[in-house]
């Protein structure tokens, strides 16, 4: 029995984890859930699942909570920084499932790791923000990272049972989003709504817009960097429409191994939670017959400037990776809230990075600062931006 504490409980990634938990409760308890402020669902998954904790973002989600809840339900209900650090650090848990979204899922899953727990990682920010940080704890701590990322968890199975020496290249696998085939010179027409609506996966809506940018793929590349502990030189973004290939490994001998699947995340959050068995989580095999073609492309950096910038800030190393995600995180934020056009989040990224002064070996409150920097700095983009579009 593997018991979980699941960070981000009402995102996809969150809803997906416990579809699996559901599937197998002979296999995985559910001790503490965490979300922002969905309360109606978390109110669902706590009758359902009945943790013994549970943390939202404020004090005020807090009482509605409490308030939503059956009389005498026995739970502790806790909120902010603190709630989610005691969800991370639940004693009884013995995986935690980082699925929040962004930067806020940095310090619980550091203090995941710090209690000696393993830890199912989908909140690629962590190690985008920290990842030398993040990983040298975890090895400190004796602590496994199984990762959630379907390209991430594909590397993790292509690498298994081979010699790391062996290893030549990694192919990360893009869609290429809802934008693959659109002019450059039409980005500027493109609403929310448009890059909402992607064509081969089910994402939340922060991760939806990194996709339709490509700055998904490049926070993965500074994912796979740390994870797998190998150089930008020997990591390839690959485009391919299907999503049946979700990531590919090179060795010297010229061998390369795949590892395919439905787009579904079940797959990979089933593999993290269970590593080395596999769970029979009711996904089909791909019909290759009725397929007929996997296509594979080059990604378009002129069109798509986010996933150079990522690759820059991830060779500059430092500092700068986490000034990369801050100033990503505001601009889709303010894409999201229409007040900058879809052809400005690379411009804001862009120019918050050119003003930073990097840190070379930063510790943990200089990333934090350089975080909070970075997005001061964006803000001010995105006002003169705003502005201007105005």
């Amino acid at each position: 029995m593997r018991h979980l504490s699941i960070l981000g409980s009402t995102g996809s990634i969150g809803r997906s984890t416990l579809a699996v938990a559901a599937m197998f409760p002979d296999r995985f308890c559910v001790r503490a859930l965490t979300a922002k402020n969905n309360i109606p669902l978390l109110v669902e998954q706590i009758r359902r699942f009945s943790p013994d904790l549970a943390a939202v973002y404020s004090a005020a989600d807090a009482r509605r909570l409490k308030e939503s809840l059956d009389p005498g339900r026995r739970i502790q209900i806790l909120f902010g920084d603190q709630g989610y650090i005691a969800a991370a650090e639940h004693p009884e848990a013995d995986i935690v499932v980082s699925a929040m979204v962004g930067a806020a899922g940095l310090l619980p899953t550091l203090s995941a790791i710090e209690a000696g727990k393993d830890i199912a990682l989908a909140n690629k920010e962590t190690l985008v923000m920290a990842g030398d940080i993040v990983m040298d704890r975890a090895r400190q701590r004796k602590v496994s990272i199984f990762p959630v990322d379907s390209e991430h968890s594909a590397i993790f199975q292509c690498l298994a049972g081979n010699r790391k020496k062996d290893l030549k290249k990694i192919f990360l696998t893009a869609s290429g989003g809802p934008f693959r085939a659109l002019p450059a010179d039409r980005f500027s027409e493109i609403t929310p709504e448009m890059a909402l609506a992607h064509p081969t996966w089910a994402m939340g809506k922060k991760i939806s817009i990194d996709s339709a940018t490509m700055m998904n793929k490049g926070l993965e590349v500074i994912e796979a960097k740390h994870l797998f502990d190998v150089s930008c030189e020997m990591i390839d973004v690959v485009v391919h429409p299907q999503s049946i290939v979700h990531s590919m490994v090179a060795y010297v001998d010229g061998s390369v191994i795949a590892q395919m699947g439905t787009p579904d995340m079940k797959g990979a959050i089933g593999y993290a939670l269970s590593c080395p068995d596999r769970l029979p989580v009711n996904l089909p095999v791909p019909d290759f017959v009725s397929i007929g073609t996997l296509n594979f492309e080059a990604p378009d950096l002129e069109k798509f400037p986010c996933l150079g910038l990522a690759f820059s800030a991830s060779e500059t190393g430092g500092t700068l990776p986490c000034v990369l995600n801050a100033a990503n995180e505001a601009a889709v934020a303010a894409f999201l809230n229409k007040r900058v056009g879809f052809d400005r989040i690379p411009r804001v990224i862009a120019q918050t990075l050119e003003a930073h002064r990097v840190i070379a070996n930063p510790g943990l409150e200089d990333i934090l600062e350089a975080d909070r920097w970075a997005r001061i700095f964006s803000e001010k983009w995105i006002n003169r931006l705003a502005g201007k579009d105005g």
